[in-house]
């Protein structure tokens, strides 16, 4: 219902096929955000660090691909998109490089690969393993997460600013985004990232919420 009203509102449109959608998270429960596309009728591309939870969903058939592959991803992305196929697509990595891999495509090809994005990592638990920072594999960030937690939190504010960074610069051409109530325009206004609501107090953001806007 979230990705059909976002459609509706967002796009105008009632008929989500052909258009994609792009997220992270297949853990709890986000884990429903792959079969939510499809229901939808869009293709959903999302993101995951954590195998185990790609492979559970996948399993599950819930999730109908996986690819640790960016240039695959995009490749099938772009054939979903052109055939209007309806498709959930777990990309084993974090979406930071996906949503970077999106601003890449638009720099060099003019084309806006993505309608609708939002995000279901864990944020209101940023630093204790509910946001991983792109700049580390996920073992290796697991292990720095517990020798040098503080580092670790710098690094995550680093992935936050520059998540945000790629997400404007998408919706600044079109693509709708909104906020799952997960806190992540919170922490990402914490970390210094460019989310607040121009002319509006420091409490309002950029980006609506999936409560107020759209499923009220």
């Amino acid at each position: 219902l979230t990705v059909l009203n976002a459609g509706r509102r967002y796009l105008k449109a009632e008929d989500l096929s052909g258009k994609v959608f792009v997220t992270s998270g297949l853990g709890g429960m986000s884990g429903a955000q792959a079969k939510a596309a499809v229901i939808a009728g869009c293709v959903g591309i999302i993101a995951e660090v954590d195998e185990a939870a790609l492979l559970k969903r996948h399993k599950q058939g819930w999730l109908m691909e996986i690819s640790n592959s960016l240039d695959h991803c995009i490749a099938r992305l772009r054939e979903a998109r052109k055939d209007k196929i309806a498709l959930s697509l777990g990309y084993h990595g974090n979406v930071v490089d996906l949503w970077e891999r999106l601003v890449h495509e638009l720099d060099n090809t003019g084309e806006l690969l993505v309608d609708l994005g939002s995000d279901q990592t864990s944020c209101h638990n940023p630093f204790r393993g509910g946001y991983y920072p792109v700049q580390l594999g996920f073992e290796e960030a697991k292990k720095l997460l517990s020798t040098n937690p503080g580092k670790f939190r710098t690094l995550v504010q680093e992935s936050l600013r520059r998540h945000v960074a790629a997400i404007n610069r998408l919706a600044d051409k079109g693509m709708f985004f909104w906020d799952y109530g997960n806190a992540f325009l919170l922490e990402a206004q914490r970390a210094g990232a460019d989310v607040e609501k121009r002319g509006a107090n420091k409490t309002e953001f950029r980006y609506p919420s999936y409560v107020q806007h759209i499923m009220g």
